[in-house]
């Protein structure tokens, strides 16, 4: 009896009608909150809610606000040099992983790895200001600022650009590089030239997701950062006490419009690879 029901919802998801309502219902769900946002970026009101008229007054502002453009300078600063250090670092680290032959070590690197994802940000918040008080302030006398708030993004991002390497480097053929350095290629040869192009695209996808992240990212940063140094998650929920202005709903249209280019831009390229 309980077969035949399961069977019966999946035909009727198999129709493509319904395959298509089921989609278009699934996308209005999430991108129905994004599109009222971007709406009201033009609505002459100040007040979200009801609609005033038509106006761009609200983007002139927001690039003449030096609170905001300071914060997004510090977001884009920080979220562009800590994806670079995280994309390295743990492109090294998922190579090393790769290449170690004990499965129990290669295992527990692996879950330890996983545990900062799995961690709940305002541990791991808490954990990096319990550090730094100690370490950076306690020791070499170096108040909380840009340089805790970046190498807490670079912690936290270092997981995901390890897992998204990873699953490129076990595609690889097992013997590819000792099959370069038989031909002649040192290490460091084999793998700038053989490891490096074959395990791009998970880079690639390591680098957009750190870098994501740290643009996202607002617990972590609201306890490891210090006065005067506020990124832009910070700079909104001091603003949401007193009322969102609709010139972060001009900002957040920008940078959403920005990252939908960035996703054209990597697809067609990946496209234009595979070719």
């Amino acid at each position: 009896m309980v077969r035949k029901i399961f069977d019966g919802v999946f035909d009727f998801f198999d129709k493509p009608l319904m395959q298509r309502s089921y989609l278009a219902l699934i996308y209005a769900v999430l991108y129905a909150p994004i599109l009222i946002l971007m709406v009201f970026s033009f609505n002459e009101g100040k007040r979200g809610g009801k609609w005033q008229g038509f106006t761009f007054k609200w983007y002139g502002e927001l690039f003449n606000d030096s609170q905001i453009m300071k914060a997004l300078y510090y977001t884009l600063t920080i979220a562009l040099i800590a994806s670079i250090v995280a994309t390295l670092i743990g492109t090294l680290a998922a190579y090393g992983i790769h290449r170690y032959k004990k499965k129990w070590a290669k295992k527990s690197i692996l879950a330890v790895n996983n545990i900062p994802i799995l961690n709940p940000d305002i541990v791991t918040g808490v954990a990096l200001m319990v550090w730094f008080a100690f370490l950076f302030n306690a020791i070499f006398g170096i108040r909380n600022g840009f340089l805790t708030l970046l190498i807490a993004h670079i912690t936290f991002c270092i997981p995901y650009v390890v897992l998204s390497v990873l699953p490129k480097l076990k595609q690889m053929p097992k013997d590819t590089v000792e099959a370069a350095m038989d031909l002649g290629a040192k290490p460091s040869q084999a793998f700038m030239k053989v490891v490096l192009p074959e395990i791009k695209p998970g880079i690639v996808t390591g680098a957009l997701i750190a870098f994501t992240l740290s643009i996202d990212d607002f617990v972590i940063s609201f306890f490891t950062t210090g006065s005067g140094v506020q990124n832009l998650s910070i700079s909104i929920f001091s603003m949401a006490r007193k009322g969102i202005s609709p010139k972060i709903n001009a900002l957040s249209t920008l940078m959403f419009l920005a990252v939908i280019g960035l996703l054209i831009v990597v697809n067609k390229r990946s496209k234009i690879e595979d070719l």
